[in-house]
């Protein structure tokens, strides 16, 4: 009998250009094109040492780009040129378009190698919009 050694599975990687509405558990590994801060509310040594940032950052690979909505610790990862790992990422709307998201249940972090990779920023997935429709049967 085969003892379980306890090894993760693999992550299956998605690209950009696979992402639709309303999906999550996405794993990508992207390239950071252009980052900007949106929000810096807080400060050090403030009510518990509170601090919120929010960075929105262009992010993609050889297939597509978009959105990427940083928060907080991300926002220090995702500058211009590097290579990250989104792990459990997801879907939000925002105003009809696509943002991409990682929540608490999952990981940001730098790639263990530079991407070899062009972005296509030809192809930009958050500029698509997108309408909620109602089907009446």
């Amino acid at each position: 009998m085969a003892a379980d050694s306890g090894a993760r599975r693999q992550p299956t990687f998605t690209k950009v250009d696979q992402l639709r509405p309303g999906t999550h558990g996405h794993n990508l590994i992207v390239k950071v094109v252009d980052s900007k801060m949106v929000v810096q509310r807080g400060r050090e040594g403030g009510p518990q040492g509170r601090q919120m940032r929010i960075a929105e950052c262009l992010v993609g690979d050889e297939t597509g780009i978009i959105v990427f909505t940083a928060r907080n610790d991300q926002v220090d990862l995702m500058k211009p040129g590097t290579t990250v790992e989104l792990r459990n990422a997801k879907i939000d709307m925002f105003k009809g378009s696509m943002r991409l998201a990682v929540d608490k249940w999952g990981i940001v972090k730098a790639a263990e190698s530079s991407a070899e990779f062009t972005v296509k920023e030809d192809n930009n997935l958050s500029l698509i919009e997108f309408e909620l429709v109602t089907v009446v049967e």
